[in-house]
């Protein structure tokens, strides 16, 4: 197949979306499909990751432009955003908009299905794949031997939904309680005092780094699809997700929730913490079910 997506992959650590970009590029190369990001002729699918032009110039009207000339051509929105996840007031109705002229619809999560079909989604043909992780990096790691219980997050984002409210919290508590620390991996808005902070990393940099600490905290809110808990459940971390978390329950499991941080405290000072029952997809298998989704679309054609 022919794919054109309307995403370039940026270098170095970035956002979860652009770990999408990069693995559906490569996949696409390994097995003999052509996955380009400007129009030329002869383009079997149209993949959006957003309705907005961006960079490449490529939004929802361009893209319908050229499905209109090019009958064949079918065009799939992924989706992966909403109002609720940066607390925006713009993105649903955007969205929204465009799903009566959307062939399919993959949405990241049945959360985030269920979101968007409540607000009258009209593209009826739609389906839910989940986002990877790279088994292969995000794995168990020898664990931090320092005596203590060592909890990590990590983010791209610096937005304030990502829970930074909670992970203030969490940098008084490990401050008042030696048995604790708490490394935050990523971008913060330079809030802590109690708090290790190591730079956004990426790729086995990443795994490296997080597969070693023994809790993982997540207080990310009405996350669609988040790749920061299938990273944590690849490296076999007990991970316990916000009750808005969206996504993140869905993934990380209803009993490894909370629902206000004297709670979680209560979990983290019993240091008895449970293994998340459910395990990451992996790259392999969900671009797997894209390009299978694709090629069924395009009827079969290789």
């Amino acid at each position: 197949m022919k794919i054109l997506i309307n995403r370039e992959v940026v270098e170095g650590p970035w956002g979860g979306g652009n770990k999408f970009v990069r693995a559906f590029y490569e996949y696409g190369k390994d097995n003999g499909h052509k996955v380009i990001n400007k129009f030329e002729k002869g383009i079997d699918l149209i993949f959006l990751q957003d309705p907005r032009p961006n960079e490449l110039g490529i939004g929802i009207n361009e893209a319908y432009a050229y499905c209109s000339m090019s009958r064949n051509t079918k065009l799939v929105q992924r989706i992966n955003e909403c109002d609720a996840r940066k607390d925006t007031r713009h993105m649903d109705k955007m969205l929204n908009a465009c799903s009566n002229i959307l062939n399919h619809t993959v949405f990241v999560s049945d959360w985030m299905k269920n979101y968007h079909v409540d607000l009258g989604w009209r593209c009826k043909d739609n389906s839910v794949i989940y986002n990877g992780a790279d088994l292969d990096i995000f794995k168990p790691r020898d664990k931090i031997n320092n005596g203590k219980v060592n909890i990590v997050t990590h983010h791209w984002s610096n937005n304030f939904m990502k829970g930074f409210d909670f992970y203030n919290k969490l940098d008084d508590f490990v401050g008042n309680n030696d048995d604790f620390t708490f490394t935050y991996i990523g971008r913060d808005i330079g809030s802590f005092k109690n708090t290790k902070v190591v730079k956004p990393l990426f790729g086995a940099a990443l795994g490296e780094e997080l597969g070693k600490y023994d809790v993982y905290i997540s207080a990310s809110r009405y996350d669609p699809g988040p790749n920061h808990i299938l990273e944590s459940l690849a490296c076999k971390i007990p991970t316990y997700v916000y009750s808005e978390g969206g996504g993140c329950i869905e993934f990380a499991g209803e009993d490894m929730v909370y629902d206000t941080f004297e709670e979680l405290k209560d979990i983290l000072l019993s240091k008895s913490y449970k293994q998340n029952l459910m395990y990451p997809t992996d790259w392999e298998t969900c671009l797997k079910e894209y390009y299978n989704l694709f090629e069924e679309m395009t009827n079969g054609r290789p």
